[in-house]
């Protein structure tokens, strides 16, 4: 939540008069909870409760990497209140993907060990720690094997130099969703934290757009 992205829409919103909530989920960052008793259905849940329990009228969601396949989740579970998207590499199915494309003795041996050590570059350590059941927990949650029941815009941001989540993910959020309003922006630059001052400035410019476009749909 207190990231160059996060805190960046927070000024925007701000200068226009806009409410704007952000938060950390469970067990990250600010907020309580053991990260390895952590699950996506958790994470779903901390949004969800978000959205029933402080946000007021109408909500344009942001979600940024895991943030982006929540947000899809949360339109789907609160289609009244959920009235557009924007995603910021989205790591729709991502971790269940990038793990069924291991070898099958790789994944043999995780299931074994109990957890998954994936290499990272945004890791202090230089690697995750993924426990196996997260993985298995995850997978209830998968969205591209379907139609995505999602009807609102969306507006999907990803960087071509992302080499955490394929650039190609959005394009395939934008084939599976409902909605007909959807945009996909490819930076051919941009990696994965897509923080620099020209992905801010898209992301800001695409917050703007869906506000003016919604103020004149309400209007």
């Amino acid at each position: 939540m207190n990231g160059t992205k996060a805190l960046a829409i927070e000024e925007f919103c701000k200068s226009l008069g806009h409410a704007y909530i952000r938060f950390d989920y469970s067990g990250v960052g600010n907020s309580d909870g053991n990260l390895q008793e952590c699950t996506v259905g958790r994470w779903r849940q901390d949004v969800l409760s978000i959205i029933d329990e402080l946000a007021e009228g109408p909500q344009i969601l942001v979600g940024s990497s895991l943030g982006g396949w929540l947000m899809l989740h949360a339109a789907i579970a609160r289609p009244q209140k959920v009235v557009a998207l924007i995603g910021v590499a989205a790591a729709v199915d991502g971790l269940v993907t990038k793990f069924n494309q291991l070898p099958i003795e790789v994944k043999k041996e995780i299931e074994m060990k109990g957890v998954w050590s994936m290499p990272s570059k945004y890791s202090k350590d230089g690697v995750y720690h993924i426990q196996y059941s997260f993985i298995k927990e995850a997978e209830h949650h998968c969205l591209l094997h379907s139609p995505i029941p999602v009807n609102c815009p969306l507006r999907l941001l990803h960087g071509m130099e992302d080499d955490v989540v394929p650039w190609y993910t959005s394009i395939q959020v934008a084939d599976r969703v409902v909605s007909t309003d959807v945009d996909v922006i490819l930076r051919k630059h941009s990696d994965h934290r897509m923080k620099e001052k020209a992905d801010i400035q898209l992301l800001v410019y695409s917050i703007d757009d869906l506000i003016d476009k919604l103020s004149t749909v309400v209007n």
